[in-house]
């Protein structure tokens, strides 16, 4: 029987949804900065555009950082209604690396 690490208390789970082109540079920004990222294809919103949704497991001391990363990476044009990056910050209820 295999036995399940224990869980790193307090994660959490960083969607961010990108529109546009920068994923690889905000990829490697955050896996510079020591942030565990997976990235993947979606197609969404309400003209189906493709997309690239990233998936970024974050220490809760540690999600600010992430969070100026990804801001930096994908700033709202001044005076645009358009944005670049929907992002959620939700509660993982267990991180297990095995």
């Amino acid at each position: 029987m295999t036995t399940i690490p224990n869980p790193t208390p307090a994660t959490k789970l960083v969607l961010v949804v990108m529109h546009g082109t920068g994923c690889d540079v905000l990829t490697n920004q955050l896996i510079d900065a020591g942030h565990r990222v997976t990235t993947f294809s979606s197609i969404g919103g309400f003209f189906r555009r493709k997309q690239t949704t990233l998936l970024i497991g974050v220490d809760a001391n540690r999600v600010e950082s992430a969070l100026d990363i990804v801001r930096a990476a994908c700033p709202t044009p001044p005076g645009s209604d358009e944005h670049y990056a929907t992002i959620f910050v939700l509660k993982a209820g267990q991180f297990l690396p095995l």
